[in-house]
């Protein structure tokens, strides 16, 4: 247990230490002898958070190049190559032009005519790319990268969207010039008090602080009933292809068909061979998403798990029980969950698939 003294800092995470530290005088006559001051180190370790005009950031670099080589080494494995995605994710990059990184706003956002929005449409700032990354990522290891591969990491991001050039160098100090270029920079509201700064007529990017107090409320046509659902829009559904095609990995619910011929008797399937049937399986349940075949993506990957029980005898029952119950701390600290949604015989059906090698056909 900590008791945090108050820190000369500055950003979210500091006013909240500072907050904490409010209530440890009290607790220092309350609870005497429990806690102690927070070290520098440690108050340093916490205070990461990154605000919109890059206080808070720390001093570091990175390029394009390098950018790209930590990339392929622990973030190809979810969001693709060239952050195009895979089936883990949605697309980081797309759907922006160079006449939005002039104006600051993407067209394709006021049209409604992309096909799917990736996270480059809609961030409004460099410095949530940067924050989110140095928290979170990788999502196996959040909070393992340095901090020159967090800038190096925004720089190929920013560069595979074109808003710096590829022998750019991001730093703390032109990392203004970045967010200067930002495709979606003035497609977010801040009029409202809470960002920190001037206005933007005077070259900030927040109102000076003066909350938005000026609505009025509407209390007629109101609704008499509420209801609670959760749906897709219409015009969303094939956003991402036919929904039936997209099984979620975890839980009992399967798409509707949006194909078109939803109607339409289909034509009866060539019978599969044994290891097709099972390879399918663990495709339509979303085995594949967290697991390849040779190699890891979140969980081991198959030729892993093999390594690990090839000649168990009781290997097979084993595994079965731990994909139905779920479990975490055999691979690493990310878990599965239980796959309730799986009858007894398919589970049994991939984990003998899995400890004859995963084999396609």
């Amino acid at each position: 247990m900590f008791r945090f003294s108050k820190p000369a800092l500055g950003g979210a995470i500091a006013l909240a230490l500072a907050a904490l530290t409010a209530g440890s005088a009290l607790a220092d006559g309350r609870y005497a002898g429990i806690g102690r001051s927070a070290t520098r180190a440690e108050i340093h370790a916490w205070d990461i958070d990154v605000r919109p005009d890059f206080k808070g950031l720390r001093p570091g670099s990175g390029s394009v190049d390098q950018g790209q080589e930590v990339w392929e080494a622990k973030c190809t494995s979810c969001h693709g190559s060239f952050g195009e995605s895979n089936e883990v994710h949605t697309p980081l990059i797309g759907g922006t032009t160079k006449d939005d990184i002039k104006t600051g706003h993407v067209l394709s956002l006021v049209k409604g005519d992309a096909p799917q929005r990736s996270a480059i449409m809609k961030v409004a700032t460099v410095s949530t790319l940067f924050d989110y990354i140095n928290r979170a990522m990788p999502l196996t290891a959040p909070k393992s990268l340095s901090n020159d591969e967090v800038y190096a990491l925004v720089a190929y991001l920013l560069n595979l969207a074109e808003i710096v050039p590829g022998d750019f160098v991001l730093t703390e100090k032109n990392i203004a010039e970045a967010q200067a270029r930002m495709p979606n920079r003035n497609g977010m509201r801040t009029d409202h008090g809470m960002w920190p700064g001037a206005s933007a007529a005077k070259g900030g990017m927040g109102n000076g602080g003066k909350p938005d107090v000026k609505n009025t409320a509407c209390m007629s046509n109101c609704k008499t009933e509420v209801k609670i659902a959760s749906l897709l829009p219409v015009y969303a559904e094939t956003a991402h292809g036919n929904l039936a095609e997209q099984n979620r990995p975890v839980g009992p619910v399967r798409g509707k068909d949006t194909s078109g011929k939803a109607g339409a008797t289909p034509a009866a399937p060539a019978p599969l061979s044994e290891n097709a049937a099972a390879s399918k399986l663990a495709q339509d349940s979303g085995c594949m998403a967290c697991h390849g075949v040779a190699g890891k993506i979140v969980g081991p990957g198959y030729n892993e798990v093999l390594a690990k029980y090839r000649g168990q005898a009781d290997a097979e029952a084993r595994l079965a029980a731990k994909v139905k119950a779920g479990g975490q701390g055999v691979w690493g600290a990310i878990p599965m969950p239980p796959q309730t949604q799986l009858k007894d015989e398919d589970i049994r059906s991939l984990v003998k698939w899995i400890m004859s090698g995963a084999k396609a056909q």
